[in-house]
């Protein structure tokens, strides 16, 4: 009897500040790569209904003591998710350099392309303004913070046309080479 199972799936990881456009840029990658990708974020399953969030929001639970747990859970599925042999596109956005590395410990050994999503920040305030789903500040914040500490294997304008950055990020998926940008992160912190 032979093994039909399928060989580890793979990670095309965007990281960009809250209305960067992780997402537009996850569906266009979606749309035109030429395999089936699933699209996977943290706004995913918020916005299913995972959380339980009207008592958050009440104050009954504490979602500061919750929040470590439902991040480190997320980080931890993918991990499930690639071992079953799916490709993953995943957004998310690299909090600390702490939160980097541990997701670079917890995906070792897999195909992960690391992508960084830039955006000016006068247009992540304008966009974060007009969805009214994201705390005000929480763009800024992002901006100043979560590339400083990244390497990537490739980096997309997000003011460019979507399409043009998925086509270029699939080109650069496509001609990837074994040293990945989470391997370089893993050798700086050891050598660090």
């Amino acid at each position: 009897m032979t093994d039909s199972s399928p060989g580890p799936g793979r990670i095309i990881l965007l990281n960009g500040a809250s209305s960067s456009g992780k997402s537009s840029l996850a569906r266009a990658i979606q749309s035109r790569i030429d395999t089936p990708f699933w699209h996977i974020s943290i706004d995913h399953l918020r916005d299913s209904g995972v959380l339980p969030t009207a008592r958050i929001r009440s104050g009954e639970f504490d979602w500061r003591l919750m929040r470590e747990a439902f991040f480190l859970g997320f980080e931890r599925s993918l991990l499930a998710y690639v071992e079953a042999g799916n490709d993953l596109i995943v957004e998310h956005i690299m909090e600390s350099e702490a939160w980097l590395l541990r997701l670079a410990d917890t995906l070792a050994g897999h195909d992960v392309f690391f992508i960084g999503v830039h955006c000016a920040l006068e247009e992540l305030e304008r966009r974060e303004r007009e969805r009214g789903d994201r705390p005000i500040g929480d763009a800024r914040r992002d901006f100043h913070r979560i590339h400083s500490y990244c390497l990537y294997d490739i980096e997309v304008d997000a003011m460019q046309d979507r399409k043009i950055n998925a086509d270029a990020v699939i080109a650069a998926w496509h001609a990837r080479s074994n040293s990945t940008a989470f391997e370089r992160l893993r050798e700086r912190r050891d050598r660090g």
